[in-house]
């Protein structure tokens, strides 16, 4: 789980902090576990200034902690506040551009890059897939959509190009366009080497930082009218 932590501090001296944060960077090069950091100043007062700063998980915060460079810039930063910084750790527990990223994620790295191995790190072990082409009202388990996968990129050579989407609390939802090659055997159909272009929809719903749920809306009678099936 993504952990940030918050630092709380007064300073009149911002100037020779900031220079100090730039020598941390410096020599925790290829060895700081912080991802992102930024720093605010209070408008109502000039010497209050907050830090957050990210990490993967609480374990890295803890690995960056102990770096003897951020021992050092430490005390050299208490030194330059009025008062002991404060710290407050936050397990982050929600994240709508997070989710938006692993939803895009699954489209580009792992249905068409091929990148099945990065589904546990994108998808609950329990997630919950919900697709009108399929007889199951609901399939659970990630694996699953492993096997999905594999069987639509035996079948086809395909992209995905995402139209639009919209992030709404724990949802994400993707209006895409998908274009592919059939070049193996899909549904009963032997390989045509047509060209095939499909619409459709997907709403991710995330919790604890995976897709837990997730709901599919194709034109799959478009798909298999372009590959002659109903004709």
């Amino acid at each position: 789980m993504r952990f940030v932590q918050v630092i709380d501090c007064k300073t009149e001296r911002f100037d020779d902090m900031d220079r100090l944060m730039d020598e941390w960077v410096e020599h925790t090069k290829g060895s700081r576990t912080a991802t992102h950091s930024l720093i605010g100043k209070d408008r109502s007062d000039g010497s209050h200034y907050v830090e957050i700063v990210e990490f993967p998980s609480y374990e890295d915060a803890v690995a960056n902690s102990k770096l003897p460079e951020t021992d050092r810039i430490f005390q050299e930063m208490v030194a330059l506040c009025d008062g002991t910084p404060t710290f407050t750790d936050l397990d982050v527990v929600r994240d709508e551009q997070l989710n938006q990223t692993l939803s895009r994620r699954f489209f580009h790295e792992i249905a068409v890059g091929g990148n099945l191995d990065a589904i546990g790190e994108v998808f609950a072990v329990d997630y919950a897939d919900h697709d009108i082409a399929k007889e199951e009202d609901t399939v659970i388990g990630s694996g699953h959509l492993r096997d999905d996968l594999i069987g639509w990129r035996a079948a086809f050579d395909f992209s995905f190009d995402l139209d639009r989407q919209i992030c709404e609390g724990d949802d994400v939802v993707t209006l895409w366009t998908w274009t592919g090659t059939h070049k193996g055997d899909f549904m009963g159909i032997p390989p045509t080497g047509r060209q095939c272009i499909m619409t459709g929809t997907t709403i991710f719903r995330f919790r604890d930082g995976r897709i837990q749920e997730g709901w599919w809306h194709e034109d799959i009678m478009g798909l298999m009218r372009q590959l002659g099936a109903l004709d």
